[in-house]
């Protein structure tokens, strides 16, 4: 029984075992493993390592967006000529990543607390019976007083009088010089794994630069002042058609660095989306449509509370930034290449199959590969303990 302990403790230690391997001359086996073979080993090269680029490790960025707007708009109605600067027309006004540009409006002046007739077609009525006083409905501008005005056969509300009236939208747009402003925008990135932080404003970017640049994809693609008109082009719509009833567009930093080469290579790209309807879309009666607001200045006049009610159509600007950096890393790339050698063994299971289970010398081969034995149990103080028995 020692002996037995004292040998198999010496077995494991100072034996070592290897797979018994069979040499088998087969064009057909030889070429589909060869074939399989090639195919993993184009996959290692070609897809894991050149396109997803498997031997770098990844980070996102984090990053903050501060936007600035420039430029003046005019607009006449009814005679009466107006002045837009930017404290009027971007809301909100503190620089976020998200904002609107006023495109086009309808504004009803000198509005007050009181009771009028409503607008035609909210509470249209024959008489007072057809108005429910104390009652609202969800269209309406007010609540409802019981009476209906016989002049307009509508029903009278307590509202801010006179109601707005939005039945018809300027066309075209009130601010058409609206294609002119310019947008001026502030990204700074870090990618805390590897430590770097960028910002669009690169080198070359200095304030003489910034002072005279316009962006353009092929001339100017770093310029961080961006022309309204050309981003609404850029993103494929038309700037009279989303001026008029407003609209939503994207503008897309990407960050994609390989700081394999020089961080200064770190670029920003800029691309430009139509983020709401089509700009093929010539169904005129979908719901909907565009993007609108209404707005209120509130003032007092010989003591009484009045407003400036503003519908505004604006263009809602949303800048999104996206991230992705690499960077060469020896574990990925060891996991990367184990993962490969394992998909190596693809073949020989496939040749196996067909060496086993579909040639015409599947037997042959078989008995080639396998050695088949039976162990008799002997006397146990023979010295062999076992014999071996090939079939």
């Amino acid at each position: 029984m020692k002996n037995q302990i004292t040998n198999a403790i010496s077995d494991f230690f100072f034996e070592y075992e290897t797979p018994r391997q069979v040499l088998v001359r087969n064009r057909r086996v030889g070429v589909v493993c060869r074939i399989i073979q090639l195919g993993v080993l184009a996959y290692i090269i070609g897809w894991v390592f050149i396109y997803e680029k498997g031997y770098q490790s990844t980070d996102i960025a984090v990053g903050s967006v501060f936007t600035k707007m420039k430029g003046v708009g005019y607009s006449s109605m009814n005679g009466t000529e107006r002045i837009w600067d930017v404290a009027d027309y971007v809301f909100p006004s503190q620089g976020d990543a998200s904002f609107v540009v006023m495109t086009n409006y309808i504004i009803t002046e000198g509005q007050k607390m009181g009771k009028c007739p409503e607008l035609h077609g909210k509470h249209n009525c024959s008489s007072s019976a057809d108005c429910e006083g104390g009652s609202f409905k969800r269209t309406g501008h007010g609540q409802m007083t019981g009476e209906c005005v016989n002049e307009t056969k509508t029903c009278q509300v307590l509202a801010w009088c006179p109601v707005e009236d939005d039945l018809v939208i300027p066309d075209p747009p009130m601010l058409m010089s609206a294609e002119n402003y310019t947008l001026f925008i502030k990204n700074s990135v870090t990618f805390p794994l590897f430590g770097v932080s960028r910002s669009n404003l690169v080198e070359g970017i200095d304030a003489g630069y910034i002072s005279k640049c316009l962006y353009h994809p092929e001339s100017a693609p770093l310029c961080p002042i961006f022309r309204l008109g050309d981003i609404v082009k850029q993103s494929g719509f038309n700037f009279e058609t989303i001026a008029t009833v407003g609209g939503a567009i994207g503008i897309v930093v990407d960050w994609t660095c390989n700081f394999d080469v020089a961080v200064t290579h770190c670029k920003p790209k800029y691309t430009f989306h139509g983020l709401y309807g089509n700009p093929a879309e010539t169904d005129k009666a979908r719901a909907s449509v565009g993007y609108n607001f209404r707005y209120a200045k509130h003032y007092m006049e010989d003591k009484i509370q009045k407003r400036t009610l503003l519908k505004v159509f604006g263009i809602r600007f949303d800048i999104i930034v996206q991230s992705l950096a690499r960077k060469f890393d020896i574990i990925p790339t060891l996991t990367a290449i184990g993962s490969g050698v394992g998909i190596f063994g693809v073949a020989t299971v496939v040749c196996d199959l067909v060496l086993l289970y579909l040639l015409p010398k599947r037997a042959f081969y078989k008995n080639m590969k396998f050695k088949y034995t039976d162990t008799h149990t002997q006397d146990p103080d023979s010295e062999a303990g076992s014999t071996e028995t090939e079939k």
